[in-house]
């Protein structure tokens, strides 16, 4: 059956030129230029946010603002291009995201108010407009209902917008492991979104 469901299909590459862009943001921000880091935080962070606050709920700026300032400690030692930056900046979001469910006694799979999560801002740029084919409270109530495994592959690579190695990365998996978990999660959406729509008599749910 084909799940042709614009909702929850990941974002394609940035334009070529963002991606230049950034790399030469990264590397005056490993420089020390605070302009440039002020600039790879503004692409970053809304995606990134998105990401802390299905893990932790509420607590999601604090993680995200945690992990800028371990960013912030480490950047002149990072060596990468953007693409290995952007995984490192989420393995740090999500370690820190570990540590506060630890501190807090939660597991990370509490419920979340899904419309606070839909209602988190955008970034400006061509980039995340495809994040909002996503950003809806059905879809992602629907992520979060899913294995944990499932869902959180289906994060990183529909809402973060990381590649599968990078994603396996940041989970210390393999690559395919990941590649296929993030397949079922979408299949599974794609379904549950196909019988609401045909329990609604085609209409959208």
């Amino acid at each position: 059956m084909r799940a042709a469901v614009g909702d929850v299909v990941p974002p394609g590459p940035e334009p070529d030129s963002a991606d230049a862009g950034l790399e030469r943001a990264l590397r005056a921000a490993r420089d020390g230029d605070e302009s440039a880091f002020a600039v790879l935080y503004r692409c970053l962070q809304p995606r990134l946010l998105r990401y802390a606050f299905a893990l932790v709920g509420s607590e999601a700026e604090d993680v995200t603002a945690e992990t800028w300032l371990h960013v912030a400690r480490g950047i002149r030692g990072f060596v990468g291009d953007v693409d290995g930056f952007r995984g490192w900046v989420t393995t740090i979001c999500r370690n820190r995201s570990i540590d506060f469910v630890r501190r807090r006694g939660r597991r990370p799979t509490d419920p979340v108010d899904t419309a606070a999560l839909a209602d988190l801002p955008d970034g400006q740029d061509a980039s995340e407009e495809a994040l909002g084919a996503i950003a809806t409270r059905r879809a992602i109530a629907r992520i979060l209902a899913l294995p944990e495994a499932e869902a959180e592959a289906v994060l990183l690579r529909a809402v973060v917008g990381l590649d599968g190695p990078t994603a396996a990365r940041v989970l210390g998996k393999r690559s395919g492991a990941v590649r296929v978990a993030a397949h079922r999660g979408l299949r599974r959406l794609a379904q549950v979104l196909e019988d609401e729509r045909t329990a609604a008599g085609g209409g959208d749910a």
